[in-house]
């Protein structure tokens, strides 16, 4: 098991983060902003530099941290971030014009269901990053697929939401988390059966998904 000392002793170990970074864990903190675990990020950059993709779609920029972190991480990726939340995108603009990436992460004020039409001019897409509304992943993971190149990954953030998805009784919780662990639950039992993505669950942090296409030929020979 992973406990606060070990995640403070394995944080030690990382780079120094820059003063703005540190400036944006302190206004998550402050407003509430969920934004992406120091493990899970660091499993996310590892896969992500394996594969060096040229552009990444990410739904859900909240804040811009996760965009920049990543920018910084692979400084040949160009980013296209969406975010529906206004007060949040004049954050993330800020942040990503301070942090001297705009010439990488590039952000739409949009909701990423009415989306598609903007990112026309940026496929395909190597790596799609879900972490918007968790109760939407599936519809966005249908959504954003198609822009996916042929040997892309879909990376989705908080798969295992707290350890609830594992437990067998929710009655203590709130209506609202019964639904939601529910709706990922469903989530992460589709992917594990989609005929076309070969899902991994990484149990780092809340949990990441990393899908990947399963080739044509690949398919066939596990069909026999």
């Amino acid at each position: 098991m992973i406990n606060e000392e070990m995640i403070s002793y394995i944080a030690s170990l990382n780079r120094a983060k820059s003063k703005l970074v540190l400036e944006m864990e302190a206004l998550a903190r402050k407003e509430n902003v969920p934004i992406m675990d120091e493990l899970s990020l660091s499993a996310m950059v590892s896969i992500l530099q394996a594969q060096q993709p040229k552009r990444i779609l990410e739904v859900g920029t909240a804040i811009g941290y996760s965009a920049i972190r990543l920018a910084e991480a692979l400084p040949s990726t160009t980013i296209i971030t969406i975010e529906r939340d206004e007060h949040r995108y004049e954050q993330a603009v800020a942040h990503i014009e301070r942090a001297g990436l705009s010439d990488r992460i590039i952000p739409y004020l949009a909701d990423a269901e009415d989306a598609v039409h903007l990112l026309t001019p940026y496929l395909p897409f190597d790596s799609i990053f879900i972490d918007a509304a968790k109760g939407k992943y599936q519809a966005f993971f249908e959504q954003f697929e198609p822009l996916l190149s042929d040997n892309g990954v879909i990376l989705s953030d908080n798969i295992l939401f707290r350890g609830l998805v594992a437990k067998q009784d929710l009655s203590m919780e709130p209506k609202r988390i019964q639904k939601l662990v529910s709706k990922i639950k469903h989530y992460n039992e589709w992917l594990s059966q989609h005929t076309e993505f070969y899902t991994s669950i990484i149990p780092i942090g809340d949990g990441i998904a990393c899908s990947t296409r399963i080739k044509r030929e690949d398919y066939d020979n596990k069909s026999k």
